[in-house]
């Protein structure tokens, strides 16, 4: 029961860091500008269903796309906790990250009439890291249906959170401000930083058992 709850914490907290709901605030106040409140709410239901779609695809074929590939899911721990790293150096130090937008590709959301799919939805939301995060905890989960659904549980839940959020950002700047939001993805950043550490821990430990080296 215990390892269940901590299981289901971790995976929350992980999806929360990853797609950092509060951080998508400001994003969507800029990029939505030139809409009215119905259109940007429109937009923001249309970014998360899709965001949702590509999530639960991955979360569906990403064991087997790796198995096909050759690649172990101790192999893709490691990149995946060194990927997830990068992405928390950026929340730490309030820096874009590229992992989720470069500037070139915010500069041509600006010029865009339709920005659900990108970028909110890619690579906003379901961005590297966040498929990343999918193929990892769905891998962990493999063997046991109900790590499976707490993982589902989890996605759901962030998923929903970041809509509530991005329906109510103008709210949220005006209340939290952008200081406060930072602040935020900064103590998120530490969160995601020690989790990326133990994803690489936890691939360099399944290759050392699967290797021999240690019986």
């Amino acid at each position: 029961m215990y390892q269940a709850l901590t299981f289901a914490i971790s995976t929350f907290v992980t999806f929360v860091t990853v797609i950092d709901p509060v951080g998508l605030a400001p994003v969507v106040v800029s990029l939505t500008a030139p809409f009215n409140p119905a259109q940007r709410k429109t937009i923001v239901t249309r970014a998360i269903l899709i965001s949702a779609a590509i999530i639960f695809f991955f979360a569906v074929v990403g064991h087997y796309l790796l198995d096909r590939l050759g690649i172990s899911l101790y192999a893709f721990n490691i990149a995946g906790g060194a990927l997830l790293f990068l992405v928390a150096v950026d929340m730490l130090f309030g820096r874009q990250s590229g992992a989720r937008e470069t500037k070139e590709e915010e500069e041509e959301a600006l010029t865009r009439e339709d920005i659900s799919v990108f970028p909110l939805a890619i690579p906003m939301i379901a961005g590297p890291g966040t498929i990343a995060t999918t193929i990892l905890y769905v891998g962990q989960a493999s063997s046991n249906s109900i790590d499976l659904i707490e993982v589902i549980i989890a996605i759901v839940c962030v998923l929903f959170l970041a809509w509530v959020v991005m329906r109510s950002c103008t709210w949220i700047i005006r209340f939290v401000g952008k200081t406060g939001i930072l602040v935020l993805s900064r103590i998120l950043g530490i969160l995601l930083a020690a989790l990326a550490i133990q994803f690489i821990l936890n691939g360099i430990a399944t290759y050392i058992h699967s290797a021999g080296f240690i019986r």
